[in-house]
């Protein structure tokens, strides 16, 4: 499967959204889904509409399959990703999140699983990220240094 990233485009906002209501990835992230008009605001004010916030939208064989995101939380960088449940399991979060890692330089940079979501936290994990620690259920993972 051919990977790659690319600029949001706004019809990628209605796959991000039908990804968002999926019952396993609200289960696993411990994310809420939200309606469709806050999720839409949320996305187009919040997340594009802020230059200090670095989105891509993750294709595989060309079609829309998830989104990654860096933004800043205070003095921290955090990342965070969401992929269609059709393609889990298949390396396309892997290398979606290799190339990400490569196009975002600022470092050190954080993430935020939910403990619960282990798939998330190994993935990480096997990206160079490092425990830091868990605090309200959400493992703290570090990346210090460049890939």
């Amino acid at each position: 499967m051919k990977v790659s990233l690319r600029d949001v485009e706004d019809d990628d906002l209605e796959m991000f959204h039908a990804f968002e209501q999926d019952p396993e990835a609200v289960r696993r992230s411990r994310f809420p889904a939200r309606e469709r008009e806050r999720f839409m605001t949320h996305w187009r004010e919040r997340i594009l509409g802020d230059p200090g916030t670095f989105v891509q939208t993750v294709t595989a064989d060309g079609a829309p399959a998830g989104n990654i995101v860096s933004w800043w939380d205070g003095e921290r960088r955090f990342l965070g990703y969401w992929l269609g449940r059709e393609f889990w399991g298949r390396g396309v979060g892997t290398q979606a999140l290799e190339l990400f890692l490569r196009a975002e330089p600022i470092r050190p940079l954080y993430a935020d699983p939910h403990e619960g979501n282990t798939a998330s936290v190994r993935l990480l994990e096997r990206l160079g990220f490092r425990r830091e620690g868990v605090s309200e259920g959400h493992v703290t993972l570090v990346l210090d240094k460049p890939r």
